[in-house]
């Protein structure tokens, strides 16, 4: 199974291509492969979650500009022992 680093660098790759036939649609890439090009990104994440769980995989808009997020978003956990709390 690739990581999310091969995944980025594989679109990386087929980039040019892709913006060829697919621009403005969500591409979906796991293990170095593009799996779909998807209208809308709710479609992408159903199909990715639906074959792969929690991957890694990488969903990126074909034609925008990458998005950078800083670590505490990206690593936030959404579900623990503080989260399980009832209050």
């Amino acid at each position: 199974m690739a990581e999310l680093s091969e995944e980025i660098a594989a679109y990386d790759a087929m980039h040019a291509d892709l913006e060829a036939k697919y621009l403005g649609k969500w591409a979906v890439v796991h293990d170095r492969q593009l799996v779909g090009a998807f209208n809308t990104l709710e479609l992408a994440a159903e199909e990715a979650v639906k074959r792969f769980g929690r991957g890694p995989y990488l969903i990126r808009q074909i034609g925008a500009p990458p998005i950078s997020l800083p670590a505490s978003v990206l690593y936030h956990p959404t579900h623990g022992p503080d989260t399980m709390r009832i209050r």
